[in-house]
């Protein structure tokens, strides 16, 4: 008997090992065509229920359909909302895998069949590269699935007789409660509602348990995938943490519902039972009341959203706002809210600089000094976790052109302290015209719509400044030892044309390491040359 329940138990973990495996492969096949049809078919909370459950239904994971959601709406794609229907989408699309389940491993019982696909699996995965091996991956996977499927049914099937649904709470109001806290238990335990659902099917298969008490312990499996959202959220951004109170307050809902609908339900399906189908029907269930909760929360989409917005305000600087912990598992995800906040920081930082030379600010109020510091630090720690696999060489370059800008706009912000030499600016006609340059090229900077041609620009006018600087230079030491009464004036107006050539040189490089961060162009600078060039300044 202790080894039918170690085979039971080793089916579950079988199944669980496939789930991973499967699902690893499919995301990594489907890749970027996942979000891009995330995206492209979602316009409306109804088109993003759709487009959510087809793509949870392919790749097999709702985390990884809700991490590309948050990453929309966090870019500005998509509007909460419309991510709301994907995430409700994502959870009827979950419920596919009890369809395969009680259909291929169940009824059709693919447990010997699937052997020798795991070793088909494992070849392409291990002798193979890119695409082929995450099919294999995924071939392994699927296949592990079944034979689980199939250890978990002889395992159980021992206890027929011996365990019933007697050993189990009465199908009562309270033994049912009792069942659904069973089921958030398992899931708890698992972390896979799907592995919980397949031991509830061999469970119902073997006898063990009464379809009501099946149907108790899915009801409390669905509400246990909350827990699990929730704590995945923890510690997460603004997105994150709404999307965890959506999934909490949503899978509530309808597992109430469900509650409520199970006797209905039970006379609905009795035919079912009564003819041994009644795994069928334990996934009819699940899927039903699933897909009643998306129809039935779809047309207060906009609503429900506003309620979560209040629930979980905004918080923290608008320039890091998008920089949500839960997607740095998706490095191409965080990569494009990365440069998106490294542009939207330069952005801000060229606006202070207009402010200080006394030119409005292109975006309205400038953000304070201490602020773009802050935001500067954040965005720099978001990228210092943020793990890019070797073989994603354009996220590594594009993450290199980030650590660029963000250096340069440290120092650049560090240059606003110099209340002096700022000063100084105003006082000198040559200096004024020089800062007149400056100031109508901040304008192109922010708002270029022509990329190079405002780096070429940003470049000449760094080229200038170095050649007035050393002109200048010359002149006004030669002026301060004619003259010792203007000695000091002349030291302090030399500082004021060394920092107006320094904040060219950042402005020429941030514009240059923009250009390549978005893929205009790459940096035609090599890592050794910047640190030349960068001594050379000064």
């Amino acid at each position: 008997m202790v080894m039918n329940l170690f085979s039971a138990l080793g089916g579950v973990g079988l199944f669980l090992i496939g789930m991973f495996l499967l699902t690893g492969g499919l995301k990594a096949i489907a890749g970027h065509g996942m979000r891009a049809v995330l995206a492209r078919f979602t316009s409306t909370p109804l088109s993003g229920a759709a487009t959510g459950a087809v793509t949870t239904a392919v790749i097999q994971s709702s985390s990884a359909t809700t991490v590309a959601a948050v990453g929309f709406v966090a870019s500005g794609l998509l509007t909460f909302p419309q991510a709301l229907g994907i995430i409700f989408g994502a959870n009827v699309g979950t419920t596919l895998t009890g369809w395969a389940v009680a259909i291929l491993g169940f009824k059709l019982d693919l447990g010997q069949v699937a052997l020798p696909f795991v070793f088909l699996g494992a070849v392409l995965s291990l002798a193979l590269k890119g695409r082929a091996a995450h099919i294999g991956q995924a071939i392994a996977g699927f296949s592990l699935i079944f034979i689980g499927i199939e250890h978990m049914q002889a395992g159980l099937e021992a206890f027929r007789g011996i365990v019933t649904p007697t050993d189990f709470p009465p199908d009562t109001f309270t033994g049912r409660l009792m069942m659904v806290g069973f089921g958030i238990l398992i899931t708890l335990v698992t972390q896979s509602s799907s592995a919980g659902v397949a031991t509830a099917l061999a469970a119902l298969g073997a006898g063990a348990i009464s379809f009501p008490q099946a149907a108790a312990l899915v009801i409390g499996m669905d509400v246990g995938t909350t827990f699990t959202a929730a704590l995945a959220t923890l510690g997460g951004g603004t997105m994150a943490r709404r999307t965890g109170y959506a999934h909490v307050i949503y899978n509530m809902l309808t597992g109430t519902l469900a509650f409520v609908l199970l006797g209905p339900f039970l006379m609905l399906a009795n035919p079912l039972i009564v003819n041994g189908d009644a795994q069928i029907a334990l996934v009819a269930f699940h899927s039903s009341f699933n897909l009643l909760g998306v129809v039935l929360v779809l047309p207060v989409a906009h609503p429900f959203a506003r309620l979560i917005e209040f629930l979980v305000p905004d918080k923290g600087s608008s320039l890091t706002r998008s920089l949500d912990p839960l997607v740095l598992g998706d490095p191409r995800t965080a990569m494009a809210l990365a440069a998106q906040s490294v542009s939207g920081l330069s952005a801000a930082v060229v606006d202070h600089l207009r402010a200080a030379l006394g030119a409005a600010p292109l975006r309205g109020t400038a953000v304070d000094q201490r602020g773009l510091e802050t935001a500067i630090s954040e965005t720099r720690d978001f990228l210092e976790r943020l793990t890019i696999p070797k073989s994603e060489a354009d996220l590594l370059r594009q993450k290199a052109s980030a650590y660029h800008i963000l250096d340069h706009l440290d120092r650049l912000v560090y240059r606003f302290s110099q209340a002096e030499r700022i000063d100084q600016l105003s006082r000198d006609p040559r200096l004024v015209r020089l800062t007149g340059l400056v100031v109508r090229l901040t304008g192109k900077h922010s708002e270029s719509d022509d990329p190079q041609g405002c780096e070429k620009q940003l470049n000449r006018l760094r080229v200038l400044l170095r050649r007035q600087r050393r002109i200048r230079r010359q002149a006004m030491i030669s002026e301060a030892a004619a003259n010792p009464a203007v000695s000091e004036m002349v030291w302090v107006r030399l500082d004021a044309l060394r920092w107006l050539h320094r904040v060219a040189y950042h402005l020429w490089r941030i514009r240059l390491h923009l250009n390549a961060l978005t893929g205009v162009v790459e940096a035609r600078v090599s890592p050794r040359d910047e640190a030349r060039m960068d001594v050379d300044q000064d």
